[in-house]
Formats: C-alpha cells, sequence, structure tokens
C-alpha cells in the first residue's frame, strides 16, 4: 500500500477527539476499580491502548508554556540496520534514517557511542534517533533533519521527570501498522501546522511534509531495554504512569522534516505502508550533560532552544 500525498484521512475531528477522550476516562475508571479492588496487575496493553486513545493531548495547546528542551540533529546516513531490534546483524532490517551519532550500525556498543561524533546542535547529545526512510516511487527521499523534542507529558508535573537512563533503548509507534495510528502516536503534517493527518497530506514549499513520533514516558526503573523492545516503557494517561512502570520520563516528540510538497508523490516507507511510521530512540547522550538539561530546564519550568516561535521547525501543537 503507498500513501499518494493527496491528503486523504484528513485531520481528526473534534468529534471524534471527544469521543475517544469520553471512552479512555470511562476505561481509566473501569481498570481503576478493578485493581483498587482485586490487587490484580493492570494488563499494560490496555493501558497503553487507553493511553494512546487519550494520546491526542499530547499534541494539542498553544505554543511556549510547556517546559522543554529541544535539539535539531542533521541527517547522519541511512543504512539497513537497527541496534535495537537486531544488534549485531548487519543489513537484517529494513532502511533507516539516523540522526544524531554518526557512528551507529548494527554492532555499535554504547561505550562506542560515548565517543562518537554527532550531527545535532546540542554537542553533548551523542544519542542516535533513527526512523524507517521515507521513499516516493521506491526512491528514499533525504530527509532534512530531526528534531526532538524533551518535555513533560501532559499531567505530569515537571519536577517529578527524571532524565532517561543510560543506554535506555525504545520505539516509538508502530512498524507493524498498516491502518492509522492515534495521532498522539504518529502521523504527519505540513510545518508547524497543528493538522495532523494519518498520511501524508499535501504540503507547499514554505511548510514542507514531517513525520512526528511521540515517545513512551514512564519506565519501569531497572531495565534499560526489555527482550520485546517495549515492555520496559509505558505511555501515561492523564499524568499517571501504569503500576510497574512508576518513573515519569521526559516524553520525547521526533519530528522528521523532508523536502516533499505538492502533488504527485507516491510516498511510502521501507517498514511498509505510511501508516507505519515509526522511530527509535538509544539514549548515549553525555549523561550529564542530560541530567543537567532536565533540571535546568524542565525542573525550572522554562523553555529551553526555541528560539524563533513561529519557525517551521517548531511546531505549535507540541506545547501546552
Amino acid at each position: 500500500m503507498t500513501g499518494a500525498a493527496t491528503g486523504a484521512g484528513g485531520p481528526r475531528s473534534s468529534t471524534w477527539w471527544w469521543v475517544t477522550g469520553v471512552l479512555a476516562v470511562v476505561l481509566t475508571a473501569v481498570i481503576a476499580g478493578v485493581a483498587a479492588t482485586s490487587r490484580a496487575p493492570v494488563d499494560l496493553a490496555a493501558w497503553n491502548a487507553l493511553a494512546e486513545a487519550a494520546a491526542p493531548s499530547a499534541l494539542a495547546g498553544p505554543q511556549g508554556r510547556t517546559p522543554q528542551f529541544v535539539v535539531k540533529c542533521g541527517f547522519s546516513h541511512a543504512a539497513g540496520d537497527d541496534p535495537i531490534v537486531h544488534p549485531g546483524r548487519p543489513g537484517a532490517s529494513h532502511r533507516h534514517d539516523f540522526f544524531g551519532n554518526t557512528d551507529v550500525d548494527a554492532d555499535a556498543t554504547y561505550a562506542w557511542l560515548q565517543g562518537a561524533e554527532t550531527t545535532c546542535q546540542r554537542k553533548r547529545d551523542t544519542a542516535s534517533y533513527w526512523a524507517p526512510s521515507l521513499l516516493d516511487r521506491g526512491v528514499p527521499v533525504e530527509p532534512r533533519e530531526a528534531v526532538a523534542y524533551y518535555r513533560p507529558a501532559p499531567g505530569v508535573a515537571a519536577r517529578e521527570v527524571e532524565a532517561f537512563p543510560a543506554g535506555l533503548q525504545m520505539i516509538g509507534g508502530d512498524d507493524a501498522a498498516t491502518e492509522a495510528q492515534p495521532a498522539g502516536v504518529a502521523g504527519w503534517a505540513c510545518g508547524a501546522s497543528s493538522d495532523l493527518y494519518p498520511t501524508p497530506p499535501i504540503c507547499t514549499p514554505s511548510a514542507p511534509l514531517q513525520a512526528r513520533i511521540v515517545f513512551p514516558d514512564c519506565w519501569t526503573g531497572d531495565a534499560a531495554y526489555s527482550s520485546d523492545h517495549r515492555s520496559h516503557v509505558a505511555r501515561s494517561l492523564d499524568g499517571t504512569c501504569p503500576p510497574g512502570h512508576p518513573v515519569h520520563l521526559p516524553q520525547l516528540v521526533l519530528v522528521v522534516k523532508y523536502p516533499v510538497w505538492g502533488a504527485g508523490h507516491e510516498l511510502s516507507l521501507s517498514s511498509g505502508p505510511v501508516e507505519s511510521v515509526h522511530a527509535d530512540f538509544w539514549n548515549t547522550w553525555h549523561q550529564e550533560a542530560l541530567e543537567t538539561d532536565v533540571r535546568s530546564c524542565l525542573h525550572r519550568e522554562v523553555v529551553c532552544g526555541v528560539v524563533d516561535n513561529k519557525a517551521d521547525d517548531v511546531p505549535a501543537e507540541l506545547f501546552d
């Protein structure tokens, strides 16, 4: 399935948001009641489904009021590697575009990446971010850059947020998706527009195509990864992390920008249809620099790294 940039599957309607919001509240109350009365563990998959249904609030609201720090990272390289899902297996993955750390490949280690160069403007950010390659009629489109937004998730007190632990690995979005993902998890947009689409819309040269992916923001507090690459992290719901994942992490929103606008494109991803948009993150920051940014920006409830709030690279809907 290819995604022509036609604007099909338009932005989510306010009625749809209202219905999913009510559903999330009702089902959350049911789960909370079961947990309180039976002491039974909450089903993590069910919790995440509820959180994803409510997730559009993660991308809504006027700009500039949510504490955060922002890092721009240029395109580094592309390869058929995925050191999270296929470590030690070069070429085993679909093609990915890498941003940030320049030495990431299938054999990369945390220690090695700590000493590598980065394409990020924040030179102490030697983390690696990657996403499936965008294809136009089967030909890879080189992305312009990626922008990483670190912020408290909606409803989470800024001072409760802890820095990502050293070496944390996680995935945002679903690489196996064949239908629209929840808008607050992954989607497409034009420039700084607050309209999110399940497939790429028709954009203009002044506001070209972007992919936006929101990562989980709750952690178990122990393992930096898990065998399924997902169960060690979860999504918060109305500011609350699920039982077993008590640690609030920054909500990482990754925006990948492409030089794509106008009609006539036949877009897909190296992972499959455009609905399979997702991204990976490996925390190989210089840890003390990351912890400083969390304290200086998030805990103090200030905005760091945003210069022009009308610039194309600062999506307004990333702020409450």
